[in-house]
């Protein structure tokens, strides 16, 4: 039987290429209001962090109103929901992927710093919710994502070690959550590296490091 035995995915730019909608997003509901998060920005230091977070560094790096974060995260979110509406939908790769890997016996979860809410539309649009064993999201921890609290949540839910669980990420934030939690690490550039044969791959070579005597 393989030492791991659970696979726990972020969800935004590993099983849903949506970094583009909450970046879009945020910053229709910011221009309201006169600001905006360059791209730059964006992809060096906002990326992966929830929304709350990114007003918070908002308020301190440019000024933004703290009394404004609630209104402007509620429309970012009636945003984003749009945008899952019109573009989300099922990629075949992770359908083969997930449904193999729970035929195969491994447990499957989502761990994302996402509101519940867009996590539960997306999972469903993205017919990967039937796989799944469940899904949690930044309203189900206290601290999000680099804070490894939800990865430990996760892993208690499986009642698992965390060697035995291998997280896929694919940022900085995600990936210091789950090495933080103890968890085996997979790093991807993008959605279209979740595939079977890459975690296949992947927990393969973790195995043989363990045998090896690399990991205690």
């Amino acid at each position: 039987m393989s030492r791991i035995k659970a696979v726990i995915f972020d969800m935004d730019g590993v099983l849903i290429d949506a970094k583009e909608w909450h970046y879009e997003a945020l910053n229709q509901a910011l221009s309201h209001f006169g600001y905006e998060i360059s791209r730059y920005d964006h992809l060096v230091t906002y990326d992966g962090l929830p929304t709350s977070k990114r007003l918070e560094m908002l308020s301190m790096e440019q000024g933004l109103p703290v009394n404004l974060h609630s209104f402007i995260n509620e429309l970012k979110q009636a945003y984003t929901m749009e945008r899952v509406y019109l573009d989300c939908h099922p990629i075949f790769q992770h359908e083969y992927a997930l449904s193999r890997l729970r035929e195969e016996g491994y447990r499957l979860a989502v761990a994302s710093n996402s509101i519940r809410k867009t996590v539960q539309l997306m999972m469903e649009r993205s017919g990967l919710l039937p796989w799944l064993d469940f899904y949690l999201s930044n309203q189900d921890v206290t601290k999000g994502k680099p804070d490894p609290e939800i990865y430990q949540v996760a892993i208690g839910r499986l009642q698992l070690k965390p060697e035995e669980c291998l997280v896929v990420e694919d940022n900085v934030n995600g990936i210091q959550a789950g090495r933080s939690a103890g968890a085996c690490v997979m790093e991807v550039g993008s959605v279209y590296d979740v595939a079977y044969d890459n975690i296949k791959l992947q927990i393969g070579l973790y195995e043989k490091e363990y045998r090896g005597g690399g990991i205690k």
